[in-house]
């Protein structure tokens, strides 16, 4: 639109400029196509990430562990070897500011197997890892390797 200056109103010109209503589908639809292939991606990255924090809390948890027993000479805090030792809270519920995953201890005397399990599903399940050093997940996909990389 324009203004007529010589009689004082507006009129409508040849080409007005804006977008049309096909052309905003459009770019709609590619956003949304966009959108349904990067979305997974995103999320299998952020749980990725987490599985990650939980892995480095676990070997927290571990060096506290080996702490113990180097203190007391057994993974347990009474002689009969049925009461396990608490972690420190900070490892307790990982990460600490969004907690995504619970570790918990089962020890006796001479061994213990760490545990962090996912507060929402996680396609790896549970994973552990004993005094030995041997690390685990519950699920039966993806392997243990992809897990814990």
């Amino acid at each position: 639109m324009r203004l007529n200056a010589s009689q004082g109103r507006w009129r409508l010109s040849a080409h007005a400029g804006g977008f049309t209503l096909i052309e905003l589908m459009i770019v709609l639809a590619i956003i949304g196509i966009l959108a349904m292939v990067a979305y997974p991606s995103y999320m299998e990255s952020m749980k990725r990430g987490h599985r990650s924090s939980a892995r480095t809390s676990m070997l927290e948890a571990q060096q506290f562990m080996e702490r113990f027993y180097a203190a007391n000479s057994r993974y347990t805090t009474d002689d009969s070897g049925t009461l396990s030792p608490t972690l420190p809270a900070r490892l307790l519920a990982v990460p600490t500011e969004a907690p995504r995953y619970n570790l918990s201890v089962v020890a006796t005397l001479n061994g213990y197997t760490l545990t962090a399990a996912p507060i929402v599903a996680d396609v790896c399940g549970d994973l552990t890892l004993t005094h030995t050093g041997v690390k685990g997940r519950s699920a039966t996909e993806p392997t243990v390797a992809e897990c814990w990389r």
